[in-house]
């Protein structure tokens, strides 16, 4: 016997103003997939939000009905049927020079990171056998080679010690190029990535010069983020949205918990202090 699940990732922005790097995944279980699928669309057609719904889409007239996307979207992740992790890089952690080796294959490096350790696969403890990880990524923009060998880099994560030792396993034939379009959990991942790209770079809290004021579209946005932050909160009191959530109960909530941040930092990284907001708006 063997539990099955499935990550669907997304990842967005590649360079913020403050953050960069933002990865995403929603896990299921691959028995409750369709029957979430199922409910995702029903509540689109309920709300007249027709084709793909994401983040870049939300505008002054449908704000209220993403909004009410959100908050269906959440009791999901509350009632565990479906776990969301986030990552990302804040720009004043400065990585260590031997890693601009690495950019050319940053996409590779941090998408097998997100995948290691987000969802703390390693802390599964089920009853079966093994449990069985299939991967679903969002349109990567590499070519078949180059995305053959990334499903091998993958996959070579079931050969990772603790990994096998939990019984974890990620078959290279089980990760895939989807098209988010056809896949309504993706969609909600995209909603909840862009808004925390968003808030965090200040892309839909200011206005945009040399205008005075936030337009519609920024201010329908801030109503969505402002409700995705109430679900959070409903989650983590008064959590930092752009910091790691915190593992009161030890290394296994990396897996227990329904919702979590990870501010992905690499070893060896100094701060740049620089970087941060406080100083670029002395700056200004």
């Amino acid at each position: 016997m063997t539990d099955h699940f499935i990550i669907f990732c997304d990842e967005s922005a590649e360079k913020g103003e403050f953050y960069s790097h933002f990865y995403g995944g929603a896990l299921v279980r691959a028995g409750d997939r369709q029957a979430i699928e199922e409910e995702i669309a029903a509540k689109k057609a309920a709300l007249n939000l027709n084709g793909e719904i994401k983040w870049t889409k939300i505008t002054e007239n449908y704000a209220d009905k993403y909004v009410e996307f959100v908050e269906f979207f959440f009791e999901l992740v509350k009632a565990g049927r479906i776990k969301v992790r986030i990552m990302f890089r804040q720009n004043l952690n400065v990585r260590p020079a031997f890693e601009e080796d690495l950019v050319e294959n940053e996409y590779f490096v941090l998408y097998y990171q997100f995948l290691k350790h987000a969802f703390g696969l390693r802390h599964w403890k089920g009853e079966s056998n093994n449990a069985r990880v299939s991967v679903y990524i969002d349109d990567p923009p590499q070519g078949a080679d180059k995305f053959d060998a990334f499903r091998k880099y993958i996959a070579s994560l079931s050969q990772f010690p603790v990994f096998r030792d939990a019984r974890i396993v990620i078959p290279f034939e089980e990760i895939a190029k989807i098209n988010s379009k056809q896949h309504g959990i993706l969609q909600a991942v995209d909603i909840v990535l862009g808004a925390m790209n968003s808030r965090l770079n200040e892309l839909h809290t200011k206005p945009v010069p040399p205008k005075r004021r936030r337009g519609k579209r920024a201010r329908a946005k801030e109503r969505v983020y402002a409700k995705i932050k109430d679900k959070i909160w409903e989650i983590y009191p008064n959590f930092n949205v752009g910091a790691s959530t915190g593992r009161a109960n030890g290394p296994t909530d990396a897996w227990d918990h329904p919702y979590r941040h990870w501010c992905f930092v690499s070893a060896g990284s100094v701060i740049d202090r620089a970087k941060g907001k406080n100083k670029k708006k002395k700056r200004k």
